[in-house]
C-alpha cells in the first residue's frame, strides 16, 4: 500500500505543480489517490482513519447517534463512488467535510419533511417545536441545570439556523476548523464565513434568550 500512495502523490505532483501543496502532504488525500488507482485496502483505512469523526459530524446535526452511523455509511458511499472524479485540490477532510454536511443536511429536510405530513388534528394541542418564546415576567429556569441539557438546547437551536450557518457553527465549534478551511468547504471567502459565523452567534442568542439572561452565555463562536 505504501508504495501504492507514494506513486499516486508523486503522480499528482507531476500532474499539477499548481495544486496547494497542503494537499500533496495530506495522508488521506494520498490514500484516496492510491484507492483511484485500484488500492483497495486504502479506501478501507481511509474509513478507518475517519469513520468515527464523520459519526460525530453527523451527530451535531442530527442529535441521533444511530442515525449518524447511517448516515456515515452513506458519506462514504458516495465517497466510494466519486473516487474517478477525486481531484486533491484542498485537504481530504474539506472535502469529505463537505459531504458529510450535506448528507447530514438532506437528512434534516427529510426528516422536515416527514414533519410536516403529520395532519394538524394529530398536532392540535402539542408543542412539537424545539422552542418557547420566553417570558420576561416568568421564573428564571433552575441554575443547576445539567451540561446535556443545556448541549441538547444548543443543538437544538443549531439546528434551526440557516443551513450555511449551521455548517459553519458546526465546523467551527465542534471540529475546531479554521475560517479558511470552512471557506473552501462551502465555497466562498473567510470573510463570508465569519460574517455566517457573526450572524450564527446572534441568532443562537436569540434562540436561547432565557439561558443569556440568566448568566448561561453561549461558548463564543468564532473565538
Amino acid at each position: 500500500m505504501a508504495k501504492a500512495i507514494a506513486v499516486a502523490a508523486n503522480g499528482f505532483e507531476a500532474r499539477s505543480q499548481a495544486q496547494p501543496q497542503a494537499a500533496v502532504r495530506d495522508y488521506d488525500a494520498q490514500l484516496m489517490l492510491a484507492f483511484q488507482q485500484g488500492d483497495e485496502p486504502a479506501f478501507q483505512e481511509l474509513i478507518e482513519r475517519n469513520h468515527s469523526r464523520v459519526i460525530g459530524l453527523a451527530y451535531r446535526f442530527v442529535g441521533s447517534r444511530a442515525e449518524a452511523e447511517d448516515l456515515a455509511q452513506e458519506v462514504f458511499l458516495r465517497i466510494y463512488r466519486a473516487r474517478r472524479t477525486y481531484r486533491p485540490t484542498a485537504k481530504f477532510s474539506t472535502w469529505m467535510f463537505r459531504i458529510a454536511a450535506n448528507v447530514s443536511l438532506n437528512a434534516l429536510r427529510d426528516r422536515a419533511r416527514r414533519r410536516d405530513d403529520v395532519s394538524i388534528g394529530q398536532l392540535s394541542g402539542e408543542d412539537r417545536g424545539p422552542f418557547t418564546v420566553p417570558d420576561p415576567e416568568a421564573p428564571a429556569p433552575d441554575h443547576r441545570m445539567g451540561r446535556s441539557e443545556l448541549e441538547q438546547k444548543v443543538r437544538e437551536a443549531i439546528s434551526e439556523l440557516p443551513e450555511k450557518e449551521q455548517i459553519a457553527v458546526v465546523l467551527n465549534r465542534y471540529e475546531g476548523l479554521s475560517y479558511a478551511d470552512i471557506a473552501r468547504t462551502l465555497g466562498c471567502s473567510t470573510m463570508a464565513v465569519k460574517s455566517l459565523l457573526a450572524r450564527a452567534r446572534e441568532n443562537l442568542k436569540e434562540r436561547l434568550l432565557l439561558y443569556v439572561r440568566t448568566g448561561r452565555n453561549l461558548q463564543r463562536l468564532g473565538s
